[in-house]
C-alpha cells in the first residue's frame, strides 16, 4: 500500500519545480524599469512579503524531503506520482474559486498579514505532528492545509500587484516578484537540509526546520503589516458584506462570467495549462527516469540527479523572466509565447525521449524557460484584462486550472508510461500538445486581439 509518507515525499522532492507554476513577467530595455520600480516603497513591502514566505516553503519542503521516495521498498510509478499531487493539489482546487471571492471582499492587505499568521500556526500543528512520529494520514492532512493557506496568499499578492506598479512596471513587476520567489524557496531548501544536517538530522532535525519556517511566516506578516490597510485594494469597499455561503457562490459565479467576457484573458489562463500539462508529463517522466533507469539500486544518486534536473528548471525559469519582457515588446505577448512554447517543449521532449541525465537537463532548462515565458504574458493579460473587483477569484480559479492542469498531465503520463520512464511515445506528447496550444492561440490571437499590455507603455491600469 503506497500511502502519505511517498505521496509528501514525492511532493517535497519536486515542489520547487511546482514552484514555477506562481506568476509573472518583465524588465527593462535599459535597466532603469528595474531601478525605477525597486524604489516604489510599495512594491518593495509586497516583494518582502512574497520573499519571506517563499524562504519558509523552502524551508518546509526541505523539513519533509526526509519522507521516503527513493526507498527501495517504495518504488514509485506514474501512477503514484499522479496520486501524489492529485492528493496534493486537488482538495484546494474544490474550494479555491470560492476562497478567491474573499480576496475581492475583503482587504487583501489584511489577507496577507492575518494568512501568514495562521500559516505559521499550522505550521507549529505541523510540527507537532512530525515530533510525533507519525506519517501517516493526519501528517497529510496537515500537510494539504498548509498547502491550501499558502495558495490563498498567492492568489492575494498577484491580485494586490496592480495597485502598487502600473504600466509597463507592472509586467517588470510580474518578472521579478516570482522569480525571486522562486530563488528564495531554492534557498530556503538548501538552507533546510543545511539546518537539519547541522542538528543531527532524524525528526528533530525536521522539527527544527520547521521552527525556522515558522519565523519567516512571522516575518512576512510583519512586513505586509506596513502596508496601508487600503493599499492593495479591492477597489470597491463597499463589497464586504453578503459573506455567506450564497453571497460566496454568486460572487464565484460571477467571476467565471466575468471571465468567460474577457476572452484574451480566458485564452491566457488556457495557454499556461497547455503547458502546465505538458510540465505534468515532464515531471512524471523525470521522477521516473531517475530512479528506474538511472539510478535503480541508488537512492541518493537518484535524489542527486533529480535536484540537478530541479536546479536546471529553475535557471530556465529565471532566464525565460530575463528574456520575455523585451521580446514580449517586439514581437507581441501572445507570439512570443507561441514560440517559446513550441521551441522549448520541443527541445524539451529530445531530452525526455533520451532518458539520461544531460536530457533531463535538458527537459528542465527548456521547460522551465517556456513555462515561465508563457507565464509572465499570461499573468499580466489577465491582471490588466479583469476588473480590480473581479481579480481575487480570477486568480483563485486560474491557480486551481494550473493545479487541475499539472494533475491532468501526470494521469495522462501515468497511463502510458514504464517503470523506468522510457517512452519515447509519450514524450512525443509534448510536442504535440505544444504546437495545438500555440497554433491555438496564435489563430485567437489573430481573429480577437487582446490589449498588448506587454508592447503598449502607456497602457495604464484603469484607464482602458
Amino acid at each position: 500500500m503506497w500511502g502519505p509518507s511517498p505521496i509528501l515525499g514525492i511532493w517535497a522532492a519536486v515542489s520547487v519545480a511546482c514552484s514555477l507554476d506562481r506568476y509573472r513577467h518583465d524588465v527593462s530595455d535599459s535597466g532603469a524599469g528595474l531601478r525605477e520600480i525597486l524604489g516604489v516603497r510599495g512594491f518593495r513591502l509586497l516583494l518582502g512579503a512574497r520573499l519571506s514566505g517563499q524562504l519558509g516553503d523552502g524551508l518546509l519542503q526541505a523539513s519533509l524531503a526526509t519522507f521516503v521516495l527513493f526507498s527501495p521498498e517504495r518504488e514509485p510509478t506514474a501512477t503514484k506520482v499522479a496520486v501524489a499531487f492529485a492528493i496534493l493539489l486537488l482538495p484546494y482546487s474544490l474550494i479555491g474559486p470560492f476562497v478567491g471571492v474573499f480576496l475581492d471582499r475583503w482587504r487583501r492587505r489584511t489577507v496577507l498579514v492575518w494568512a501568514n499568521l495562521l500559516r505559521g500556526l499550522l505550521v507549529v500543528g505541523l510540527a507537532a505532528v512530525v515530533a510525533s512520529g507519525r506519517d501517516d494520514a493526519v501528517l497529510a492532512i496537515a500537510v494539504l492545509i498548509v498547502l491550501g493557506v499558502n495558495r490563498f496568499i498567492l492568489a492575494a499578492l498577484s491580485a494586490g500587484l496592480p495597485h502598487v506598479v502600473v504600466g509597463r512596471f507592472l509586467v517588470t513587476g510580474n518578472a521579478i516578484a516570482p522569480t525571486a520567489g522562486t530563488v528564495a524557496s531554492v534557498i530556503g531548501g538548501l538552507g533546510g537540509i543545511a539546518i537539519r544536517k547541522a542538528v543531527g538530522g532524524g525528526d528533530s532535525g525536521s522539527v527544527v526546520v520547521l521552527a525556522c519556517a515558522i519565523a519567516t511566516y512571522v516575518v512576512a506578516s510583519a512586513v505586509a503589516s506596513r502596508l496601508r490597510p487600503d493599499q492593495l485594494g479591492p477597489d470597491d469597499h463597499t463589497a464586504t458584506g453578503r459573506d455567506t455561503m450564497r453571497g460566496v457562490v454568486s460572487g464565484m459565479v460571477a467571476g467565471m462570467r466575468h471571465l468567460a467576457a474577457r476572452r484574451p484573458a480566458a485564452r491566457a489562463i488556457g495557454l499556461v495549462m497547455v503547458h502546465r500539462v505538458i510540465f505534468g508529463i515532464a515531471v512524471a517522466l523525470s521522477v521516473l527516469q531517475v530512479r528506474g533507469a538511472l539510478h535503480p539500486d541508488d537512492p541518493e544518486a537518484a535524489i542527486y540527479a533529480l535536484t540537478l534536473a530541479t536546479a536546471a528548471a529553475g535557471l530556465g525559469a529565471f532566464l525565460g523572466a530575463f528574456a520575455t519582457p523585451r521580446a514580449s515588446r517586439r514581437f507581441g505577448a501572445v507570439r512570443w509565447s507561441a514560440v517559446v512554447l513550441v521551441v522549448g517543449v520541443t527541445i524539451g521532449a529530445v531530452g525526455a525521449a533520451s532518458a539520461t541525465l544531460p536530457g533531463l537537463l535538458v527537459v528542465g532548462l527548456f521547460v522551465g524557460f517556456a513555462g515561465q515565458a508563457v507565464k509572465v504574458c499570461s499573468d499580466t493579460i489577465v491582471q490588466e484584462d479583469v476588473d480590480d473587483d473581479r481579480r481575487g477569484r480570477i486568480f483563485a480559479l486560474y491557480d486551481v486550472a494550473v493545479n487541475v492542469a499539472i494533475v491532468t498531465g501526470l494521469t495522462a503520463a501515468a497511463f502510458a508510461a514504464p517503470s523506468d520512464g522510457r517512452t519515447p511515445f509519450v514524450a512525443s506528447w509534448i510536442i504535440v500538445l505544444g504546437a495545438i496550444g500555440a497554433l491555438w492561440a496564435l489563430r485567437a490571437e489573430h481573429r480577437d486581439p487582446a490589449c498588448n499590455y506587454a508592447t503598449d507603455p502607456s497602457a495604464i491600469p484603469g484607464q482602458r
